[in-house]
């Protein structure tokens, strides 16, 4: 790697894709983009696919920049030019070697420490994109940051493998949660009480993980195997619920600045390559894993839509697949759809007779809202339907949804 200033990185950048057709650039997404870099690189490209996961409203793109995806955060949703892939999370690695080959991969790194950088808060499907990039012959290019926390795992990379880093003393993007909402608080403390001691937790970032969270301080022996997780770790961490034996895996993280404090440095935290975090295999092995989703809508045959209101792509598969299907083959492990009974914005009733969009997930344990907790793993279709009208679905639209039930043979 060659440290330069940013004017010779962009010069770089702009020379190697001077001859290539809407070039793509892979970078970090979530809240670790190295925004301070990536500004005047797609600046002095005419045209670019920007490839990131979980777009924040922070990236830079002019009007010849088509913003790709397999996960639309709020950067990059309602786009008019979103190209968006779908692919379940674990299996998108596998994309930089196929049909989303980078010519760039622009990442926020730490600054070097004896000959190697970490990518600090946020691996995900980095190590994949660099690798496909290395094999091509393609630039990788570095924002390096004294600011970045260093993690351990696959987040620790070989100078070599970068071409140029920049120096760029930037503060993190943090993130500070809102408190749960009474509904959230009820949710969370259904799903709470039916994780024990030794259970295994996807615990990632909303309402109803972090009162869920709340609600297990007093467990001993919890494991976190996730895709992401936030402040709720540190608040089971400082409450002596988790095993200390047991590192903390993880993809990325993003949080409060007290977060990034206690991740810098921690062995316990391992950053861990998507293609591992959300591998189903992988999940399966995890001793009481507890998976916790939530989704816009679920229906009577339990086919939950996460990813789309109306024809317009929301969010996307995420992990939410890879989650569910390895929770329900783990030892001793659920599978939990969590949402409200009815959606405060949109004024109506978020279990409905048959979801009319594109199903992201189904055949989960149970599904738990405000109003109880409706089990599905090993009932059949009918006792199915049942259980979400009556202990899931909110209680003025149970006669409809009774209705509908019969219609759909389901009662």
């Amino acid at each position: 790697m060659r440290v330069v200033e940013v004017e010779r990185a962009v010069r770089a950048v702009r020379e190697h894709c001077s001859s290539l057709d809407r070039p793509r650039v892979v970078t970090s997404g979530n809240f670790a983009s190295p925004v301070t870099l990536l500004g005047p690189l797609l600046a002095e490209l005419p045209s670019a696919r920007l490839h990131a996961l979980n777009a924040q409203h922070d990236l830079p793109m002019h009007d010849g920049v088509v913003p790709e995806t397999t996960f639309v955060g709020p950067g990059f949703r309602r786009h008019p030019r979103l190209a968006y892939v779908p692919c379940r999370l674990s299996m998108v690695p596998r994309l930089f070697n196929g049909p989303l080959a980078p010519d760039v991969v622009v990442v926020h790194t730490t600054t070097p420490r004896d000959g190697e950088v970490s990518l600090g808060l946020e691996v995900n499907v980095l190590p994949a994109a660099i690798e496909a990039a290395r094999e091509r012959g393609a630039l990788v290019v570095a924002q390096l940051n004294p600011r970045m926390p260093w993690t351990f795992g696959d987040a620790v990379l070989p100078l070599d493998a970068l071409d140029f880093g920049v120096e760029v003393d930037a503060p993190l993007t943090t993130h500070v949660a809102r408190p749960p909402s009474d509904d959230a608080r009820l949710i969370g403390a259904r799903v709470a009480a039916e994780i024990g001691d030794g259970a295994t937790l996807q615990a990632g970032i909303g309402e109803v993980p972090d009162a869920t969270i709340g609600g297990v301080l007093e467990r001993r022996g919890l494991k976190v195997w996730t895709e992401m997780f936030s402040d709720g770790v540190l608040v089971l961490e400082r409450a002596g619920a988790l095993d200390r034996g047991t590192p903390v895996r993880t993809s990325f993280v993003f949080g409060s600045q007290e977060l990034y404090e206690w991740v810098d440095d921690n062995p316990r935290v391992r950053m861990l390559r998507t293609e591992t975090t959300n591998s189903p295999a992988a999940i399966a092995q995890q001793p009481a894993m507890t998976s916790i989703n939530t989704a816009l809508q679920v229906d009577l045959f339990d086919q939950a839509n996460a990813s789309r209101i109306g024809a317009r792509i929301y969010s996307g598969f995420g992990g939410q697949t890879d989650f569910t299907v390895g929770a329900s083959h783990s030892p001793g492990g659920r599978a939990f759809m969590a949402l409200r009974s009815w959606h405060p914005r949109a004024d109506v009733s978020t279990i409905v007779p048959l979801v009319d969009e594109p199903v992201t997930s189904f055949q989960h344990g149970a599904v738990v809202t405000e109003q109880g907790i409706a089990w599905m793993w090993g009932r059949n279709e009918r006792e199915q339907a049942h259980n979400l009208i009556e202990h899931a679905a909110h209680p003025q639209v149970r006669d409809d949804l009774w209705e509908e039930a019969r219609g759909l043979g389901l009662a």
